[in-house]
């Protein structure tokens, strides 16, 4: 039997510990070190975090963490981190400096460019450092807002010798891919000794040796589990309590533990807790003044500080991300209506207006027009600043709180179009569905059919979309001419993917969008020339189809990539082919444009797979499975084909063709079809089994596929000579 022997410490750290000594020594020497720390809930990140900001002995130390309530706010973990820097902005270049006082609301402007926001932020360590060693730790990585997320990615991997330290924790599995790419450190349960020992602290008395064991093997050394799951059970609860458990989420248990700490308290501190955990930034005396609107003393916060869930220093911070929904799980509608409803009258409406927007969003018991055009205005702001998820979500609230059906209408539709830029696609449907249900005019119809029909082909690239597609583009024709051409530009896109099993669709489309005046627009000059590519052939079309290549230049235009490529190669004009690959795959990881990124790494890895530069491909073609899982997107499978063919790995790559043939029957995606033809060609003449190769090859160009035929050509050529 085993009793509680003293209180918790960090234990069992050595390998972690050394690991953040070492970052800080080379800090003070001159060096720049960036490392992103990943563990579960309550595996001792923040802990760490700690006690790299208690070691820093000589140098400059600043904070932030993520906050699931602000991770659509673009820019707001950033603006945390980057504020007591502030006073270096006026070093800045220009143009860096109004970028940054743009993102973070300090001026007007028009959206900032990510590469300037980067550069000012890079600048703007460099600057601090200069004076002092700069150490920047960024908790809960996996809530942190999009944008934020991109430009710490951008400058990590730009820091070298100034001074500067970088370091950053994420929750596994949520934030098992954020921050990709950059020097990481595992933090996972403590050794089997130093898990006991930890437990034996908090144990509230005697203890089977037999049940602690069991506890810290179910914990898997979790240090906050060991902490936390025996409080406030009894020693039989222990022995007998704990195993019906067992099929709950470590964190769940974590968080139900919480749970029954914060019941014990008296109500103004469980008020002074909810409060502390709706309020994001730690301010302590924005907290006291909600406080006092509460009818709150001071005093209430003695009783959580004494259970350890909170302190209240320079900023207010939460025991663990886990407090704060456990406090929010715990709060009945009406408490936690009460404290948004406090926070947005002590919160200054113009140095934060969509913070005190959003606090009167969720204050709001029924609609409110008035609070419903700040949230409009936030969203603007937003999108201003790059915030494609914020802006949605901000639409989305306005539309809850309009009772106006028209106005209800239009803020749903917007935010339908918003969710579909940020490439959270599943979260369309529901909104044009309540779009609908209010009065809308033919314009606002058109666009509906067009968004569904465009969010069907982003989720399934076969003929489904083709159809609805053209309708719509048959309704904008009269009240909106670029969007209609926009419209059967899609559809042509869709026909070309459904390819040999479109069962004529193409030629139904490329018909229709002949009618259609032509644009100089670059999806104008797209539509041209895959018109005349469709209905007149190759030779035709090819003046036309090399002006569009050349007009695509700008970012704004690069959501046509998915198609500028297959032209590419049908004009096997290589060299734009590689400069959009890379254009497109940098500006959507610096926008965290997610619509765009799949598409972006496919074809990048594609580049590559040419270059022969088969590991680099691999490792694009992972992080886009990650996305599609993550966001529901299509992910083209066509690099995939293809690399496994160069590796001429001939089981694992011939698995993979056959199953993505089965697939793209099934949905009618024709040309994936073909580009499966032309990776067994590949594939085969690699392994010089030539009759297979040669017949491959020739059901592959047995009919036109955009980029695809050309390229199986020169298999079938190789094939008949050698075979």
């Amino acid at each position: 039997m085993r009793r509680n022997t003293g209180g918790p410490a960090l234990r069992g750290r050595r390998r972690e510990r050394e690991a953040l000594d070492s970052l800080l020594r080379d800090v003070r020497a001159g060096h720049s070190r960036v490392l992103v720390l990943r563990g579960e809930a309550g595996a001792g990140k923040s802990a760490l975090l700690d006690h790299l900001a208690e070691h820093v002995r000589t140098g400059r130390v600043t904070r932030a963490a993520g906050v699931e309530p602000e991770s659509e706010i673009a820019y707001s973990a950033l603006q945390h981190l980057c504020a007591p820097l502030l006073r270096h902005l006026d070093r800045l270049p220009g143009p860096q400096r109004d970028a940054l006082a743009t993102a973070f609301g300090l001026g007007s402007g028009d959206p900032p460019e990510a590469l300037l926001v980067g550069l000012a932020v890079l600048g703007l360590f460099a600057e601090a450092a200069s004076e002092q060693p700069l150490v920047c730790i960024v908790d809960d990585v996996q809530w942190v807002d999009r944008m934020s997320e991109v430009i710490l990615t951008f400058v990590a991997r730009r820091l070298d010798a100034e001074s500067v330290a970088l370091v950053c924790a994420a929750r596994t599995p949520e934030g098992e891919h954020a921050l990709g790419g950059l020097p990481e450190l595992r933090v996972d349960g403590l050794p089997a000794a130093e898990a006991r020992a930890l437990l034996d602290s908090v144990l509230p008395g005697p203890v089977d040796d037999r049940v602690r064991d069991r506890i810290v093997a179910e914990t898997r050394g979790n240090p906050l589990a060991l902490l936390e799951l025996p409080r406030g059970l009894s020693p039989e609860e222990l022995a007998f309590g704990f195993g019906p458990q067992r099929a709950a989420p470590l964190v769940n248990r974590v968080e139900e533990g919480f749970q029954r700490r914060i019941a014990a308290l008296p109500a103004d501190t469980r008020m002074l807790l909810l409060t502390a955990a709706v309020e994001p930034v730690g301010d302590v005396p924005l907290l006291w003044r909600a406080l006092e609107r509460l009818g709150i003393g001071p005093d209430a916060a003695g009783p959580a500080q004494a259970a350890g869930l909170i302190e209240i220093a320079a900023r207010v911070r939460l025991r663990h991300p886990l407090v704060r929904s456990a406090c929010r799980r715990s709060a009945e509608a009406a408490e936690l209506r009460k404290v948004h409803r406090a926070l947005a009258e002590v919160t200054d409406p113009e140095q934060d207006p969509d913070r005190r927007a959003w606090h009167r969003a969720h204050a709001a018991v029924g609609p409110d027009e008035d609070v419903a055009g700040e949230l409009e205005r936030s969203a603007d702001r937003a999108l201003a600043r790059g915030g494609r998820s914020a802006a949605a979500s901000f639409l989305e609230r306005a539309a809850e709180l309009t009772l106006d059906p028209k106005t209800r209408a239009a803020r749903a539709l917007a935010a339908a179009r918003a969710r579909f830029a940020a490439g959270a696609l599943t979260q369309v449907p529901e909104l044009l569905a309540a779009a609908e249900l209010g009065p809308l005019d033919p314009l606002q119809r058109a666009v509906v059919e067009r968004l569904r029909a465009q969010v069907t082909f982003a989720l399934d690239r076969g003929r489904a979309a083709g159809p609805p597609l053209r309708a719509a583009a048959r309704r904008l024709e009269e009240l909106d001419p670029a969007a209609a051409r926009e419209a059967y530009l899609a559809a042509i896109g869709a026909a070309v993917h459904a390819g040999r099993l479109g069962d004529g669709d193409l030629r139904r489309a490329a018909d229709a969008a002949r009618a259609m005046p032509a644009g100089e627009e670059v999806a104008g000059l797209f539509l041209t020339g895959l018109t005349v590519w469709s209905l007149d052939g190759y030779a035709p079309a090819v003046p036309h189809l090399r002006r569009a290549l050349e007009g695509l230049t700008s970012d704004e235009d690069l959501g046509l990539l998915w198609l500028a490529g297959p032209v590419a190669h049908e004009m096997w004009d290589h060299t734009t082919w590689y400069r959009l690959a890379e254009q497109a795959l940098g500006y959507a990881r610096a926008t965290g444009a997610r619509s765009l990124l799949p598409t972006a790494l496919v074809f990048r890895a594609s580049t590559l797979v040419l270059a022969g530069r088969f590991a680099d491909a691999s490792d694009l073609l992972h992080d886009a499975a990650v996305l599609g899982q993550a966001t529901g997107l299509t992910v083209p499978p066509t690099a995939a084909l293809v690399l496994a063919a160069h590796r001429g790995r001939e089981q694992p790559a011939t698995e993979l063709i056959d199953a993505t043939v089965r697939d793209a029957e099934a949905r009618g995606e024709g040309r994936l079809v073909g580009v499966a033809g032309y990776a067994t060609a590949v594939l085969s003449n690699g392994l010089g089994h030539y009759p297979a190769a040669l017949a491959a090859a020739r059901r592959t160009v047995a009919y036109d596929d955009l980029g695809v035929s050309g390229w199986a050509l020169g298999e079938l050529v190789e094939a008949a000579t050698r075979g």
